[in-house]
């Protein structure tokens, strides 16, 4: 019995000792696997890592400033400022739009910067020169924060009524009253209601001001409601287009919660004139067309009636 038992024994120790190996290779397979777990999950995270990035990026590029100097602005200004033609629009090379806000500052303009600030857009505003003295003198200033600010005359004139003299006094009065508010040189002017002369165009030439219209008017000047400002204004929307509206108008800032984000659905990005300008300027043969030239950006050119 006892040789039996010894080798019952050693056969029980085997079987023990094989079982514990067993458990320990399927602990062991267990710890891997639980190793590779993590892993493989890291792979899906760096997996997933370019596509948050990307689209974190798409967000940031839309949220900061285009890439133009405020040295390549003033440049591309003073290009274009000796062939002494209205700008119309830019160019048709970029994703880029300027939205101009004539007859400030009013009592609406802090809407219009706090709309335009959530949304991260710039913009330009031509300012009246005797509507300076209505409002905070801070006001200004804080719209050269989102954009720029040119001058719109002293008091709104129909500028080809009036004589040369009367003519440089507006501009004249108005540039210097806007630069003192602003801190900055005033480089962009805008005639009301777009009413211009070859010989208005060679005034502002000479005070150093670049003239600007529009080749899309939102029509707010003209009593449009809120939807059909929007509308006017959101069917406009193409690369290089310069877009009139006014910061005085409740019915404009009401507006602008519908275009501001079409904006953005639309890939664009408002942008200042000298923005615009520095980014993709109208070629020579748009400014020469005037505007005709700006026929590149849509179907047919649009009327410039109204306006200003």
């Amino acid at each position: 019995m006892a040789p039996v038992n010894r080798s019952a024994r050693l056969l029980l120790l085997a079987a023990v000792a094989a079982a514990s190996s067993c458990g320990a290779s399927h602990r062991s397979g267990s710890s891997a696997s639980s190793q590779r777990g993590p892993a493989h999950a890291g792979v899906h995270a760096r997996a997933a890592g370019p596509r948050s990035r990307s689209r974190s990026a798409r967000a940031s590029a839309h949220a900061d400033p285009p890439s133009a100097s405020a040295g390549d602005q003033a440049a591309a200004v003073r290009r274009l400022l000796p062939q002494g033609l209205p700008v119309y629009c830019g160019g048709t090379q970029g994703r880029y739009v300027a939205f101009t806000f004539d007859d400030g500052p009013g009592p609406y303009t802090h809407l219009a910067l706090r709309k335009l600030r959530a949304h991260r857009e710039r913009a330009t505003f031509f300012l009246v020169g005797k509507e300076l003295a209505t409002q905070p003198a801070s006001l200004v200033r804080q719209e050269t924060q989102v954009g720029t600010v040119g001058d719109h005359t002293w008091t709104h004139p129909v500028l080809p009524a009036l004589s040369p003299g009367r003519v440089r006094e507006e501009l004249a009065t108005t540039r210097t009253a806007v630069a003192r508010e602003s801190g900055t040189p005033v480089t962009l002017f805008r005639p009301p209601y777009g009413a211009r002369t070859t010989a208005i165009d060679h005034q502002a030439r000479q005070l150093g001001m670049l003239e600007i219209i529009w080749d899309v008017d939102s029509r707010d000047s003209e009593g449009a409601n809120y939807a059909g400002i929007a509308s006017n204004v959101t069917r406009g929307l193409v690369p290089g287009s310069i877009i009139l509206m006014h910061e005085n108008r409740g019915q404009t800032i009401r507006a602008l919660l519908t275009i501001l984000p079409e904006v953005r659905r639309q890939h664009l990005r408002a942008v200042s004139v000298p923005e615009l300008l520095a980014l993709d300027p109208p070629s020579e043969r748009q400014l020469r067309e005037g505007p005709r030239g700006c026929a590149a950006l849509r179907h047919a050119a649009p009327s410039l009636t109204g306006g200003g």
